[in-house]
């Protein structure tokens, strides 16, 4: 025994040494994590659109990603078992394919898929793993549905017409190399940020055989119908929101819903409420249309509620009123008794479940994750016949996965893993909650603080805030490769939510209705003196950037005081005035930014414009802009960049090719408004 007793000494011995070798393996390769790096934006892959089968078994979604080589992002289908296994691409195709559907027997999958001639109808028989195009058509499909017995799919298209002609050139001669003709247009709405000039043209409804064919036209009428569509339970009707009215482009917040007998085309108008009523859903009974909308008090802000109406159009009712945030999503459940819908609650987005009495019960939280970029809303759902929930899930840690919770299960299980390859191997910024108090009125104002990896409480740390866009909108608890750089670089980013965003309700986002920028000012100020105070970040270090809206509340700030170092301001509004009549939705601000248009309330639209207090500025300013940009065009940026430069301010003007006002739709675009905001910053950050 003693001989077996020294056996297992010397196996112990070899055991702890090798245990102790292996524990300072994983110490050390800890230890070897890196913070986010630039290139790593390249690597990231989400989640979106999740797609269950009516019996609940799989999942079919879009796995997204960038091409670091052609400097954009793409995305293919994918099928996974819905308990996690088997996940695979559903198709051989290295194209972009999208808004995948399932029949409604499950045994078919149509999609929409990129060729070289254009987008198509595309079909997946789940038992063979076939594909096979269906359509050759003009222009690109869209918001696919099939219809309830599964012989045909309804789509949305939209058809060109010619341009108006003013005057009539004479005829060149022969092998002439004339000027290229003049563009004319005479619509209220004749460009888009992200897409350039409008062709000419409407969007209107189609159908065609799911076994392929000839797609035929519904709709006619000189009227856009680009809407979710919904079929009545026998297939003879299509239900849809549009704008048919009279006078149509200038009331352009307004649509209505609509029926179209799909035999006759006869279009039949179902509600008349001067707003938005769109996204109409008939219930499995077809007796029931629900729809999204809200009378039109123009204001800045006002909650999408849900309402229901008989199929007629009489009876309509809200039945979210105890709910004071926005509704979104939605979608009946099998039974017709209630609905799913998504809505934003303090930064967070959730999944809930309504009866048709407005009893709301909350689903699941942490929806979205499919903005790569800053930390905003987005991401998706649906559920099988069984009430089996996917959403696109995310944390600040993590772009969206796929998530997965089943009735009564009180804890969602992640079904997919898209970003453990990089991020297993990176020490992201520590992503804190905190609440403050407004000095102005007392509110309670909730903003998001990211620590940089590796952080020490001892260390004083330069503060950098990020204001985010809209500024109806909100950041959130969501991954952020953008801040998560910022941290990285030994920033503390704070990114708060200030009165006039979103998930707050109505009246905290309506707060700033003829009074933009206003206190929305003061509440960003208070949350730096708040961090201040706690001895988190050094009141000497103070830095300041933002896109959009933020660009807007960063030149805001440097006009108001000139604590902070240095800034970067994005993509700006700097002149309300110009900004108004030259940029792509410049309809769109009429009698809700300010009252009156800008020749009638000039005194008004110049004391909110932050070049009236750019005589106050002496903060170093650079200022960034992509010269695309049809939202905030590039000469609001010139404004501010020709004003500091008069001033002898120190200021650059940075100004990215092929970005839009969406600079992240190029990664590398991404990459360099970060890079250049660091550089920047790092002058002044001694």
């Amino acid at each position: 025994s003693r001989g077996l007793g020294d056996v297992y000494k010397r196996q112990y011995r070899f055991y702890s040494l090798f245990l102790f070798v292996f524990t300072f393996q994983i110490v050390t390769a800890q230890a070897e994590k890196i913070p986010f790096q630039s290139l790593d934006v390249f690597e990231l892959e989400w989640a979106s659109d999740p797609q269950i089968s009516p019996d609940g078994s799989q999942i079919v979604y879009r796995r997204n990603g960038f091409d670091i080589m052609n400097d954009n992002s793409q995305g293919n289908l994918w099928i996974i078992n819905s308990d996690g296994s088997s996940n695979r691409k559903l198709t051989s195709r290295e194209v972009n394919e999208y808004q995948a559907k399932w029949s409604p027997s499950g045994d078919r999958i149509a999609f929409i898929s990129s060729t070289n001639e254009g987008s198509e109808l595309y079909m997946y028989w789940t038992k063979t793993g076939q594909i096979a195009k269906l359509s050759q058509l003009e222009k690109s499909p869209g918001n696919l549905t099939w219809s309830p017995n599964g012989k045909d799919l309804a789509f949305t298209m939209f058809i060109s017409e010619k341009p108006p002609v003013v005057a009539k050139m004479p005829s060149k001669p022969k092998d002439a190399k004339w000027a290229k003709p003049a563009r004319i247009t005479d619509r209220l709405k004749h460009e888009r940020d992200g897409g350039g000039y409008m062709e000419p043209g409407f969007t209107h409804i189609f159908m065609m055989p799911s076994e392929g064919g000839s797609p035929h036209q519904i709709t006619t009428d000189d009227y856009d119908h680009n809407s979710s569509l919904s079929f009545s339970p026998d297939g003879e009707t299509i239900y849809f929101g549009a704008n048919r009215v009279e006078d149509w482009e200038y009331r352009f917040r307004n649509s209505e819903i609509y029926s179209v007998n799909i035999a006759t085309k006869y279009i039949t108008t179902l509600t008349s409420q001067d707003g938005p009523d769109y996204s109409p859903k008939v219930s499995p009974d077809g007796k029931t249309i629900a729809f999204l909308g809200y009378l039109d008090k123009v204001q800045t802000y006002q909650n999408r509620v849900l309402h229901l109406m008989n199929i007629d159009g009489s009876n309509r009712r809200i039945i979210s009123s105890d709910l004071d945030r926005s509704v979104s999503g939605i979608s009946w459940d099998d039974s017709g008794k209630g609905l799913y819908f998504t809505y934003d609650d303090k930064g967070n987005t959730k999944v809930a479940h309504i009866n048709l009495r407005g009893t709301i019960v909350k689903i699941a939280d942490n929806l979205g994750g499919t903005t790569i970029g800053r930390p905003y809303g987005g991401g998706s759902y649906s559920v099988s016949s069984k009430g089996i929930l996917v959403y696109t899930h995310t944390r600040p840690d993590y772009p969206s996965d796929l998530a997965v919770l089943k009735p009564k299960q009180k804890q969602p299980k992640l079904i997919t893993d898209l970003n453990s390859d990089v991020l297993d191997y990176r020490t992201l910024g520590k992503v804190e909650e905190v609440w403050y108090t407004s000095t102005f009125d007392g509110r309670e104002i909730q903003g998001w603080i990211v620590k940089p990896p590796f952080y020490d409480a001892s260390k004083p740390y330069p503060l950098l805030v990020e204001n985010h866009g809209g500024p109806i909108s909100n950041y959130g608890d969501r991954f952020s490769p953008e801040i998560q750089l910022y941290a990285a670089d030994g920033y503390v980013v704070f990114y708060p939510n200030p009165r006039g965003s979103t998930s707050y309700g109505e009246e905290f986002a309506n707060l700033l209705y003829n009074n933009y920028p206003g206190q929305d000012y003061n509440d960003v100020m208070d949350g730096v003196d708040y961090l201040v105070k706690k001895g988190i970040v050094d009141n000497d270090k103070l830095y300041v950037t933002g896109g959009s809206a933020g660009g807007i509340m960063t030149a805001w700030i440097v006009g108001k005081n000139n604590r902070f170092k240095a800034a970067v301001v994005h993509k700006p509004v700097i002149n309300w005035i110009s900004k108004t009549l030259v940029a792509d939705n410049y309809f769109g601000y009429a009698n809700s930014r300010y009252p009156g248009q800008p020749w009638e309330n000039f005194e008004t639209y110049w004391k909110f414009s932050p070049l009236s207090l750019v005589g106050n500025v002496e903060t170093p300013t650079m200022v960034i802009v992509g010269m695309k940009d049809l939202r905030t065009p590039t000469s609001e940026a010139k404004q501010f960049y020709h004003a500091l430069k008069l001033r002898k301010i120190e200021t650059v003007l940075v100004e990215l090719p092929d970005a839009s006002h969406g600079i992240y739709k190029k990664p590398s675009n991404l990459i360099s408004k970060v890079a250049h905001t660091l550089a920047w910053l790092k002058k002044y950050n001694e």
